[in-house]
């Protein structure tokens, strides 16, 4: 029951206002508070406290019975006090790999006390607890696990406490329109991209192959018998193992064609392994997409540019 009030103030309160631009600040009709189930037997034993005096008329009982229901109101205020004035602001959300957790980060202001015990929480989630310092800042990070790729959205979120005995639930809702960019998980067995030769006077990168001899190396554990160094052994050295290479174009097009798999969502994953891979070896690489051609380039803006581009392929844009 208490759950099903929350939830219809809840949409009362958003019915024309989300997402909310930042920073919200926990005004006081933006809070609202009830009695938990200790806060309903508590009103109840004051009940009983109060008819057994008037009953028997015991003056030791009204002042109990009063005292307690004093106590009731100033926790109820401090309670509602823990909340009031509070400054929410979005934090950041950094994408993950699908089958990761993800986490959304809200930053908590208090401009003048401490706060104790403030949770938030997604709808149905499990609640953050944090603690703010006066004039000071903390971060919540409410964490949600991730299945597919694309855009993953926080939704609505609530900020509660019951703090400082529990007789009392105060809350208040709020929606920043947080969404974290979940990446196509990379497939594992992918192997490397197609290397396009390299032509002109391009000096071309080494990259892993089976083309050309590129250098001896320690034998490791799992190496191929074909691949040691025979001669080497039986003059004497040590067990080594040989090493080949191929020589790859300076730019390398990452391509939906060239990604051979059984449906969209595996070539997407292909794609990322194959982004993660290339970056590794430090080659500059651009990305063909049905729709989106992103030039080549290097580093970790490049990198994480073509992954997003992978996640959000065939999603259509929003509001």
């Amino acid at each position: 029951m208490f759950a099903n009030v929350r939830q219809t103030v809840a949409d009362w309160i958003f019915r024309a206002r989300s997402p909310e631009s930042p920073p919200v600040t926990l005004v006081q009709r933006r809070i609202f508070i009830l009695p938990t189930r200790q806060g309903y037997l508590f009103g109840l034993v004051l009940l009983v406290l109060l008819l057994a005096s008037i009953n028997y008329a015991l003056s030791l009982g009204f002042v109990l019975t009063f005292l307690l229901a004093a106590m009731g109101a100033v926790a109820m205020l401090h309670t509602w006090r823990n909340l009031a004035h509070l400054k929410l602001r979005p934090g950041r959300c950094d994408p993950v790999f699908a089958g990761d957790t993800a986490h959304f980060r809200v930053v908590l202001e208090s401009p003048s006390r401490e706060r104790f015990a403030v949770a938030i929480r997604r709808q149905e989630g499990e609640p953050v607890f944090v603690d703010v310092r006066a004039s000071e800042h903390s971060v919540a990070a409410l964490p949600a696990p991730t299945s597919r790729r694309g855009r993953l959205r926080c939704g609505r979120l609530e900020i509660f406490t019951r703090y400082p005995v529990g007789l009392f639930h105060a809350w208040s809702y709020f929606d920043f329109g947080l969404a974290a960019i979940v990446y196509p998980r990379p497939a594992p067995d992918a192997g490397l991209p197609p290397q396009q030769s390299t032509a002109g006077d391009d000096e071309g990168i080494p990259v892993p192959g089976d083309e050309d001899f590129g250098c001896l190396r320690p034998y490791r554990d799992g190496d191929a018998p074909k691949l040691i160094a025979w001669k080497a052994l039986a003059r004497g050295d040590d067990l080594l193992t040989k090493e080949f290479q191929a020589s790859a174009s300076a730019e390398l097009w990452l391509d939906w064609i060239d990604a051979r798999a059984p449906d969209p969502e595996a070539r997407l994953s292909v794609l990322a392994h194959w982004v993660i891979e290339t970056e590794r070896l430090g080659q500059s690489y651009g990305l063909r997409l049905p729709g989106v051609t992103i030039p080549p380039g290097r580093g970790d803006e490049h990198r994480a540019r073509c992954l997003e581009a992978l996640a959000l392929h065939g999603e259509v844009p929003g509001p």
